[in-house]
């Protein structure tokens, strides 16, 4: 699915893309799901990956989880991944089933690992890399236009934009999360009770509240 001019809009992914059916259906097949994070160091991939990882734990999944590689403190590229099924047995992604970009940038970069059947969420959002202030370059221009050449099979959200107006622009993992959540064979339940694992008491009530959200756009 293209993203339309307004990226905040409900949509109804699940239906048009039959991408959740596609999902159970492999499930109950014996095939696992793989899905791969990336974004900067500081965004919060590694929560994402947690959560994910629990929710599927929480469902009664094989579950495995790859390090999450990258500069994390240093506001470089980051990268987590989580397979999951009736049993698992690596945890190494040759290609991903879901991604799930924190930055416009990093969502060009791992688009090869997409599979053609593959969906693509990405955060509208820009951090320039230390490269480009280096070399004085500007931040690409065209991202999306080599996103839409690659797949037509994406969701552009404003995920940013929604966490910052709930107060906590860091959040934004948390809205992206509700949307992957609308496609993958795992209950509302799970989540809640994986998100409750994952996030201190004191952010807890933001983070649903953003959860929520990201479901609300994919709808």
């Amino acid at each position: 699915m293209k993203n339309d001019n307004n990226t905040n809009r409900k949509v109804t992914i699940q239906k048009s893309s039959g991408y959740l059916e596609n999902n159970r259906k492999r499930i109950k097949q014996g095939g696992t799901i793989s899905v791969m994070f990336s974004g900067v160091g500081g965004q919060g991939i590694i929560l994402a990956t947690t959560v994910l990882a629990g929710a599927a734990r929480l469902e009664g999944f094989d579950v495995k989880v790859s390090e999450v590689h990258g500069m994390a403190q240093r506001g470089g590229s980051v990268t987590g991944s989580v397979r999951f099924g009736e049993k698992v047995h690596s945890p190494i992604i040759d290609r991903a089933d879901l991604i799930v970009s924190l930055e416009k940038l990093e969502a060009v970069r791992y688009l090869d690992f997409l599979k053609p059947e593959g969906f693509l969420f990405i955060n509208d959002y820009e951090i320039y890399p230390v490269s480009i202030y280096l070399e004085g370059r500007k931040y690409p221009a065209d991202i999306i236009k080599k996103i839409s050449e690659a797949t037509s099979r994406y969701k552009l959200i404003k995920a940013s934009d929604i966490a910052a107006d709930l107060g906590e622009i860091r959040a934004s993992n948390m809205v992206l999360m509700g949307s992957v959540s609308m496609l993958l064979p795992i209950s509302p339940g799970s989540w809640i009770g994986s998100i409750k694992e994952s996030v201190p008491e004191q952010v807890l009530e933001l983070n649903m509240n953003a959860f929520e959200k990201g479901r609300e756009i994919a709808k």
